[in-house]
């Protein structure tokens, strides 16, 4: 007899336990909200790279055209007033053509052999750029211990023909 009310009370557990299990495992609808909040935790910091990586991509173009066509344009003039004339107005263009803010850029040119001779036959003449490309979506008030810009250097370095009039 005490076989038969051992076999009842374990069928009995084995019943409390199903309808515990039954009642654990009822998640209709569970799986839509997962994969919505999952999806957004791991969605928003991909968007945010996607947009961060596109503002410094079109930063680093922008300061290399800006660079090269400086180059370009001050080895063609005649004289050292067009020069930089041209090239600030090559930067200036290049800059805006990639939204980027040309009022902060900085520009340095230097000529050699001859510092201080830049439109002589066969110099070369290197055109540096230097911007800073803020990060997006960040407010203006935001500030701490973490970087809210990247700055980004190019350069571009050409030769005057030993055709060219010297002015």
């Amino acid at each position: 007899m005490r076989r038969s009310s051992n076999l009842a009370s374990a069928r009995e557990g084995i019943t409390r336990g199903g309808a515990l299990r039954e009642c654990f495992s009822d998640q209709r609808g569970s799986a839509s909200l997962e994969f919505i909040t999952v999806g957004m935790v791991m969605l928003i910091p991909l968007v945010y790279l996607v947009l961060t990586i596109s503002a410094i991509q079109a930063g680093a173009l922008a300061a290399e055209g800006a660079a090269r066509q400086a180059a370009r344009v001050f080895v063609q003039a005649t004289t050292l007033n067009n020069a930089e004339d041209a090239a600030a107005r090559a930067v200036e263009f290049a800059l805006d053509n990639h939204r980027v803010d040309s009022s902060v850029a900085n520009i340095s040119i230097t000529c050699a052999p001859n510092p201080h001779d830049c439109l002589a036959r066969r110099s070369f003449v290197t055109v540096q750029v230097s911007i800073v490309v803020n990060l997006p979506l960040t407010p203006p008030v935001v500030s701490g211990t973490f970087p809210l810009q990247v700055p980004l250097d190019a350069s571009a370095t050409q030769q005057r023909s030993q055709f060219a009039a010297v002015g």
